[in-house]
């Protein structure tokens, strides 16, 4: 078999231009992991909401008013419970709790420095225990500091979010 030289020689060189395109894909490839890795945003799962919501109300609870006051737990429980412990002088306890599926609204009083939180139930869902005496209230009013507009916001959402887990 002859070949017909028409005074043309061709030379393709493959690997410069293999070395090209990987060197143009390379950062096209980059570009596209980076940007789908940001197109998903990270959500919070239950523990972060639990934790959340523990760390909020701990660093904003405000026992200063009441000066007979020596110990204060205040906790949302992984059981979907608000639990409120107050212990005064002489061994006198009071206890709050209710559970997070009865939670109705939070609302806020005061300005961002100090304030109550109110946080309210469906119906009478709050139970009340002082000392030897057990009630029921829909109310339960926390004083708390530093409670600005986004920890609020946040808080009411993290409550929401125990309010419709598991129904």
């Amino acid at each position: 078999m002859h070949f017909i030289n028409f005074g043309f020689n061709f030379v393709v060189m493959q690997s410069s231009v293999l070395y090209k395109i990987k060197k143009s894909l390379l950062p096209g490839v980059i570009i596209l992991a980076v940007s789908i890795n940001y197109c998903f945003k990270y959500s919070f799962d239950e523990r972060d909401w639990l934790l959340w919501a523990n760390r909020c109300l701990a660093e904003s609870y405000d026992p200063s008013g009441d000066p007979k006051l020596k110990k204060v737990e205040l906790s949302v429980t992984p059981d979907y419970f608000i639990r409120l412990r107050k212990t005064y002088a002489k061994n006198r306890h009071e206890y709050f709790s209710f559970n997070l599926h009865r939670f109705n609204n939070l609302d806020y009083f005061g300005n961002t420095n100090n304030g109550t939180l109110q946080l309210k139930t469906i119906a009478d869902d709050i139970i009340v225990q002082t000392d030897d005496i057990d009630s029921m209230t829909t109310v339960l009013n926390l004083p708390v500091k530093n409670m600005g507009p986004e920890r609020l916001d946040s808080l009411q959402e993290a409550l929401n979010y125990f309010k419709t887990k598991g129904l």
